[in-house]
């Protein structure tokens, strides 16, 4: 333990630094939404109740981002998992009832490596830019090794579209989401956002 020095006027002491006190650890923020589902393209039409924990790095565009991935790929076997909290995890993954992994879908820019061994895991993987300028830079780097992974699907959103849907961020939600010919609309009661994908590996 470090210690201070203490002086009066007699024979030099040494006593014990006060302790510092522990740090709090930081807890997940738990988010829950409703969401009311039409995707026209695959004539999948269902409501979901879900929870999603927002880790304390995690910004409002991610955590959306991860919201309407599902709404992108809905099913019943679909879930939210650890996240950010755990290293060999997704952001989101479908296993079958037998426990293989079906479909892999990260959100953000996971670097190659990362996406090889998803790839060999997984049945499909999907990956879901949405930062702008870094998932312009991010492409070029790795298109090339990551074209070779042939089930790989990579969608990327518009950062101004993103940042417009973090409107829509509460701690409850009830949202609706449609999806026509490619095109996606969500919103609530108050206001509607229109997002258009764009596929860069397919």
């Amino acid at each position: 333990m470090p210690e201070r020095l203490i002086t009066a006027g007699a024979p030099l002491l040494r006593a014990p630094l006060d302790p510092e006190p522990p740090l709090m650890a930081l807890k997940a923020t738990v988010f829950k939404a409703q969401v009311q589902i039409s995707d026209m393209d695959r004539h999948y039409y269902e409501s979901h109740t879900l929870t999603l924990a927002r880790h304390p790095s995690e910004t409002d565009e991610r955590m959306i981002v991860r919201l309407l991935a599902f709404c992108l790929f809905a099913d019943p076997q679909l879930a939210f998992t650890k996240g950010l909290s755990a290293d060999d995890e997704p952001d989101l993954w479908q296993r079958s009832l037998s426990g293989e992994i079906e479909r892999w879908i990260e959100v953000g820019q996971p670097d190659e490596r990362r996406l090889r061994k998803a790839s060999g895991r997984a049945r499909e993987v999907v990956v879901i830019t949405y930062s702008g300028r870094a998932a312009e830079l991010w492409w070029p780097q790795n298109g090339e090794a990551l074209e070779r992974l042939r089930n790989l699907r990579v969608v990327d959103l518009s950062s101004s579209e993103v940042q417009t849907l973090t409107g829509l961020v509460e701690r409850s939600m009830d949202l609706q989401c449609t999806i026509d010919g490619g095109e996606v609309w969500i919103g609530n009661a108050r206001e509607t956002v229109a997002l258009t994908p764009r596929l860069r590996q397919v």
